[in-house]
């Protein structure tokens, strides 16, 4: 299905053909309900940029925001000459002109190799729907601006579009940008800032920003609300300085923007994976691997190896391996940074 039509389409065609756990259970959302909705068993399934299953996602998330009680919209961008995809943004209103945006992308992945985009990242999506859930009746200092975005799996399409809309004086009353990619599912929960050498910003890194305020003040937050804690920065590895991380998720343009960022994600800096140590492989599960050594952190043989502790992106990423692979985790990833988030912004944004 292509162009606006499609997507006008889709919004009716979703609200007929989806369960929503959620919306039955309006007064009290579980946030697995949220993730079972998007990638469990009967759920929407896998969202390839562009296709019907990314435009029933989208529908998906604008009817759980008005079931909210709140006001989405939603920003259309090209993926090619034929093709749409779109951002859906609400917001909550406070009583300055500053604003944090809240960000996760929708879209999926590795259709072909089984993938739905469980932890990537229908997981994200799920604790954005929670967490405008907790917050939407708070008294705010600041702007909460949550953002789903389209077509981040093939070049960060979404997060693109909307940031090269914004003004420059837009962008100076951003105070910051939280992105949520793959939050459940590896072996630890990092908070990242942006990398201190800058991301490719289509030629112009003038405005680049490594600033890692909105990282720390994340990660204090964790430290006060959680015993022990979960949340940490990664240590430095060859290419990675300590708590930093690569352009691949939709934190970059903003970066690029100048925007501070914080980024969270569930995966294991520790191993020594296909291409080195850059967070690829998300776990030591060795059925993730055909064969792990513990005291190299690597493949027992780094020729022969095919899986990779991976899980974005391949068979494993769907509740029907996530769940007995790795059991009460998924849930208790998912609640903890729904927490931890809800308690940032009370903590910071609310009077």
């Amino acid at each position: 299905m292509t162009g606006l039509g499609s997507y006008l389409g889709a919004s009716i065609l979703v609200l007929g053909t989806v369960f929503s756990h959620a919306s039955l259970a309006a007064e009290s959302p579980k946030p697995m309900d949220y993730l079972q909705d998007l990638a469990g068993e009967k759920g929407i399934g896998a969202r390839v940029a562009g296709s019907e299953g990314e435009q029933r996602a989208a529908a998906y998330i604008e009817q759980q925001w008005i079931d909210q009680g709140l006001s989405p919209y939603s920003s259309s961008f090209n993926i090619n000459d034929e093709t749409l995809s779109k951002n859906i943004i609400v917001d909550l209103k406070g009583q300055s002109d500053k604003t944090l945006i809240i960000a996760a992308h929708y879209d999926s992945t590795g259709a072909k190799e089984g993938s739905v985009g469980a932890t990537d990242n229908a997981s994200s999506v799920a604790a954005l729907l929670a967490l405008s859930h907790n917050l939407r009746n708070q008294m705010l200092t600041a702007n909460i601006r949550f953002i789903a975005f389209g077509a981040e799996e093939i070049g960060l399409l979404g997060s693109k579009a909307y940031v090269k809309q914004l003004s420059r004086e837009e962008l100076a009353n951003i105070v910051g940008m939280i992105n949520l990619d793959t939050i459940v599912g590896g072996d630890n929960l990092y908070i990242h800032s942006a990398h201190p050498e800058p991301y490719k910003c289509n030629g112009d890194a003038q405005y680049y920003s490594s600033d890692t305020s909105l990282r720390d003040s994340v990660l204090k937050q964790a430290q006060s609300g959680f015993t022990p804690n979960p949340f940490s920065k990664h240590p430095p590895f060859p290419g990675y300085p300590e708590g930093t991380t690569g352009g691949w998720s939709d934190h970059a343009p903003f970066a690029c923007a100048g925007v501070p960022i914080a980024y969270i994600e569930a995966t294991n800096f520790s191993i020594n994976g296909k291409d080195g140590y850059d967070g690829y492989s998300q776990s030591t599960n060795g059925a993730l691997w055909d064969c792990f050594a513990d005291d190299k952190m690597s493949a027992c043989d780094r020729e022969k190896e095919q899986k990779w502790g991976d899980i974005w992106h391949s068979e494993f990423d769907r509740l029907d391996k996530l769940l007995p692979l790795f059991g009460e985790r998924i849930e208790l990833q998912l609640q903890q940074n729904i927490q931890l988030l809800t308690d940032f912004v009370s903590s910071n944004y609310t009077q």
